[in-house]
């Protein structure tokens, strides 16, 4: 069953805990449009990062959906529209 919504603060919490924090980005300040790039975060870290979401959401997220994306906006994006067709199903 899906999940509640992919919150910012949510995604921040679980960017930390699948691949650490970049000395010197600080996750805490607005990263919404910052490229994963500029915050320090390959495509390993990306899919560990959907890992855990679809383990925290109970949903299955396609690999190039989540590696794909450049922003955490676009990423939250992406996995809400999933969350909201699995509970509309």
């Amino acid at each position: 069953m899906a999940g509640s919504e992919l919150t910012i603060e949510d995604l921040k919490r679980i960017l930390r805990d699948a691949a650490g924090e970049t000395e010197g980005i600080d996750l805490d300040g607005d990263i919404l449009d910052q490229t994963f790039e500029d915050l320090g975060y390959d495509s390993l870290a990306l899919l560990e990062t959907g890992s855990r979401i679809e383990r925290e959401h109970g949903i299955e997220l396609e690999d190039t959906s989540v590696t794909v994306v450049e922003t955490p906006r676009a990423l939250l994006a992406v996995v809400n529209e999933q969350l909201a067709a699995e509970r509309a199903a």
